[in-house]
């Protein structure tokens, strides 16, 4: 037993491999990164094993250089998909806060400073990609705006500040794909910055520009002012590409909940629209039933003044023939004929035409107007009519759209009851979890407690063989005094 104590307690090479391996700090050349699908896969090249194999078997390594170019491309296709994804889906304009944006600056700057050379200056040694980017002001004109702005902004103190800078500006100006490309082929140029194997000197950096012009179709107003790009740290999140089911799922349920609610929005807006129609609708009607109410009372009105003045026509045509009949009369009687004169008629005559004239005109403007008000009504119904087909058409419409708005919000409720159970499993995952860790520690602690029984078994068992000892020891010493 205390032999097996003592091989436990003896540090073998496994935990000393170990031991050194938690200490190391893991850079992205110790990984190998591959693209599944849209999510990444992480592989350590030097996996230790953790077996009591003593010779663990390791795969022949290659370049650590060329791993780092072939992990920074893969970074720079996953960061520069996701940003397209992400801002189409979002619908618009970027701004300096978008994680995904942040991301994809980060993994620029890695890819441009990896095989920098170092250049000494009077203050120390140096390591920034401006240099290199300056470039481009004198190999492409255009891009000497960009230069200037940033040489302009305030509060830049550093060449990785105004690097930062410019990669912002050029991405504003959707020029940065054509800028890397004109720096990537111009390596005669770039060799005085970079080392022979780095990422731009090799056909990775050709990749990566070429996979910038898709960035061509983001819109991002990038505000510089006020933010401190000399001390920023940039550091690759793995956590936005790493596959994980639960998430996923949940991603793919916050989707579909963004987009029902995109179209109850939608359906909302278009309901306060339809509601807005027909409230004018009904005003306009209101106003032509009023304008139709006061045509009919003048219709009404006009009926009757052409009704008096019939009535005082015929009463005007009845005074003329009675005035006409005795006058005659008196004329024949007084002159004793039996034909009658004509002159005592004729001024009555001529006076009682111009009245009957008269009146036939103002029958006829009677008349005439009658008509005018007779077809103005006519008009005026057709045209409540269409409004009242128009108004059935638009409450059927909002029938309709509030029947598609029911169905949406029992979608939405669907949705949320799924999320709800999501979010139920995940807690019982957890707490399984973690009654699983309480069980280690407790397997733990019991461990513990026996390594400590059996090394107090051993203790006592040196007792005993000690005792044992003098025991026999004593006792031979007797026999020897008893002989």
């Amino acid at each position: 037993m205390a032999d097996l104590m003592a091989q436990t307690d003896a540090p073998t090479p496994t935990t000393d491999k170990i031991t050194q391996a938690a200490r190391e700090t893991i850079y992205l050349c110790n990984f190998r990164v591959s693209v599944d699908g849209e999510w990444l896969c992480l592989r350590e090249l030097n996996d230790i094993s953790l077996s009591s194999d003593p010779e663990p078997t390791h795969e022949d390594p290659k370049d650590p250089i060329a791993i780092e170019r072939l992990n920074l491309m893969n970074m720079a296709k996953l960061s520069i998909k996701g940003l397209i994804e992400s801002a189409l889906n979002l619908g618009r304009t970027l701004d300096s806060d978008y994680a995904p944006l942040q991301q994809f600056f980060v993994v620029m700057e890695h890819c441009l400073k990896h095989g920098l050379k170092t250049k000494k200056t009077f203050l120390g040694q140096n390591k920034s990609f401006w240099g290199a980017l300056e470039l481009v002001e004198k190999l492409t004109p255009e891009a000497g705006e960009i230069t200037a702005s940033v040489k302009d902004l305030p509060g830049l103190k550093t060449p990785l500040g105004r690097g930062r800078a410019w990669l912002r500006l050029a991405l504003m100006q959707k020029k940065l794909s054509d800028y890397m490309k004109t720096i990537i082929n111009r390596k005669d140029l770039l060799s005085e910055f970079y080392e022979a194997n780095a990422l731009m000197m090799e056909e990775e950096g050709a990749v990566i520009a070429g996979l910038l012009v898709g960035l061509n179709v983001i819109d991002a107003n990038l505000c510089m002012k006020g933010e401190d790009l000399d001390s920023q740290v940039g550091v690759i999140d793995f956590s936005m590409y790493l596959k994980d089911g639960h998430s996923s799922k949940t991603a793919e349920g916050d989707g579909q909940i963004t987009a029902i609610l995109d179209q109850k929005n939608y359906v909302e807006e278009l309901n306060r629209h339809l509601s807005a129609s027909v409230t004018n609708l009904q005003a306009r009607v209101d106003a032509m039933e009023k304008s139709n109410t006061k045509l009919t009372e003048e219709l009404a009105v006009a009926n009757n003044r052409i009704i008096t003045l019939q009535e005082d026509v015929e009463r005007v045509k009845e005074e003329s023939s009675y005035q006409i009949e005795s006058s005659r009369k008196e004329s024949w009687a007084g002159n004793g004929s039996a034909g009658p004169p004509q002159a005592p008629w004729a001024g009555n005559g001529s006076a009682d035409g111009q009245v009957l004239g008269k009146a036939r005109k103002q029958l006829k403007e009677e008349t005439q107007l009658r008509l005018d008000v007779e077809k103005e009504l006519e008009v005026q119904i057709g045209m409540k009519q269409e409004m009242e087909l128009s108004m059935k058409m638009l409450e059927k419409d909002m029938c309709e759209k509030q029947d598609a708005l029911v169905e949406l919000r029992q979608q939405l409720e669907d949705l949320k009851a799924l999320n709800q159970q999501l979010a139920h499993k995940s807690q019982s995952l957890e707490a399984g979890a973690k009654q699983k860790s309480e069980v280690i520690s407790r397997l733990e602690e019991k461990m513990n407690q026996m390594a400590g029984t059996i090394k107090h078994l051993e203790s006592s068992e040196e007792d005993c063989v000690k005792q044992a000892r003098s025991l026999s020891s004593n006792a031979e010493q007797l026999f020897q005094k008893q002989l």
